[in-house]
Order: C-alpha cells, then structure tokens, then sequence
C-alpha cells in the first residue's frame, strides 16, 4: 500500500504531545495571549489568558497554581483562564518560567 493518499485520522496514543517542566503540550507551541477586560463583568476587571495549548485535565492544575500565586478567584472559560483582577505582571513570569511567550 501507497502511505502517502492515507492520513491519519485518529490515534489513542499519546504521540502528539510532548513533556515540558513536568507538563504536557503540543510540540512547536508557546505563544500565549494575555489581556484585561471589564466589559460585560459590571466594571469588574478580568486577567483572561488564552492561547495555553494544554488540555482541560493540565489547565486545571495551571489555575490553582496561578490562583495561588495571585491570591484570587478564577475559572476556565472556552478554554481560556480567566483570574479576578489585573495580575498580569505576576502571572508573566510564572508562565514564562514554563515555556511560554507572550506577544
């Protein structure tokens, strides 16, 4: 058989994804987005972080130490992080510590 007309499609092995400081993410990523919103949340201000290439089981673990970090509430949204309040310079270096780079 000819293996290059074939593509695949579906795979339960874990080959995709690749160990980083004890985490797992996809290979060739790292760029994150991070922004403040007020609009919508009745004056109150957000930390949204998008852009995190983990799954929901690794964002989970993420947000607690984040939520530890900063001292404050949070939750995941659309599978973005969303922290109560601007913690953006406390967050950036924790985040860079683990790969990631901001625009």
């Amino acid at each position: 058989m000819n293996d290059e007309r074939y593509k695949l499609v579906y795979s339960d092995q874990n080959t995709a994804t690749e160990k980083i400081n004890g985490s797992k993410r996809a290979p060739g990523t790292g760029r994150a987005h991070m922004r403040l919103e007020r609009k919508g949340r009745g004056g109150k201000t957000v930390t949204v972080i998008e852009g995190l290439t983990l799954s929901d089981d690794l964002l989970r673990p993420l947000l607690k130490e984040l939520q530890k970090i900063c001292g404050t509430g949070g939750t995941i949204k659309e599978h973005h992080l969303e922290l109560q309040g601007d913690f953006r310079e406390k967050i950036r270096p924790c985040l860079e510590k683990q790969g990631y780079k901001f625009t």
